[in-house]
């Protein structure tokens, strides 16, 4: 089984530094699953957060996004290295543009690469190349890049790792009545299209994205796992022991 984990800045990033120990139990998530067989894609931002803390740019400017994620994009894989060296793991780096899924040379190419890191027990680190793509760093946060790589790449799930931990009938930071939807089988046209609410300064995405990303892949008979990348107890419990407690599945 072939999956693909996305996890957000906000997840990632905390007082505007990143969140090692976060990063840490993510490894230790990964590392388990693939001790199971798993193999597992990662799709992960957090270059511009790691970059702002080399340099502190204004991070409203586009081109000051693009320099910081080009001096965070090498920080943030030595750290993930690092950890993945703590269970004999190797990650990889791999960058692409925003238009690679538009040729399908260029996707074929890329899943070949994908499919030989994978083959040799690689973890791929996948991530947009922030430096040269304007449009992700201005709203998405890899939310629709990681529908992409997991239905270009042949995963059956996708699994994103969020500060917003399920999908709500209403929203839970303005209600208290909100209810958890546990799973979801259609989005609607509205849900889809409404305004874009990011949560925090680093994260460029929200629940919108999320939804237009479980959109896409339902629509190709694929999976959407949404929970809490703060706590992953609902995604442990739902990956490793298959016991749905928190968290909301999308499929078709």
């Amino acid at each position: 089984m072939r999956i693909v984990i996305k996890v957000g800045s906000h997840v990632l990033t905390e007082d505007g530094v990143i969140a090692k120990g976060r990063m840490m139990a993510l490894v230790e998530l990964i590392a388990e699953l693939k001790s199971l067989g798993k193999e597992v894609i990662l799709v992960s931002s957090g270059a511009v957060s790691a970059g702002h803390t080399q340099l502190s740019l204004d991070r409203s400017v586009v081109a000051n996004k693009q320099a910081l994620a080009a001096i965070g994009q090498p920080l943030l894989l030595k750290m993930y290295q690092e950890k993945f060296a703590n269970f004999d793991l190797l990650c990889s780096q791999v960058l692409f543009s925003a238009d690679v899924f538009g040729s399908e040379k260029h996707v074929a190419r890329a899943k070949v690469a994908i499919d030989t890191l994978l083959e040799h027990g690689v973890v791929p680190i996948i991530n947009e190349n922030d430096t040269v793509s304007v449009e992700e760093l201005v709203f998405g946060d890899n939310d629709r890049l990681s529908a992409h790589v997991t239905h270009y790449f042949d995963a059956s799930m996708l699994v994103i790792l969020s500060d917003i931990d399920a999908f709500y009938d209403k929203d839970p930071n303005q209600y208290s009545d909100a209810k958890r939807r546990a799973v979801v089988h259609t989005i609607l046209e509205e849900e889809l299209n409404a305004e874009h609410t990011p949560n925090n300064e680093f994260a460029t995405g929200g629940i919108v994205t999320k939804l237009q990303a479980a959109d896409f892949l339902m629509k190709h008979g694929r999976e959407m796992f949404l929970a809490s990348g703060f706590d992953l107890s609902d995604a442990k419990a739902f990956l490793l022991h298959k016991q749905h407690i928190g968290g909301t599945l999308f499929k078709s």
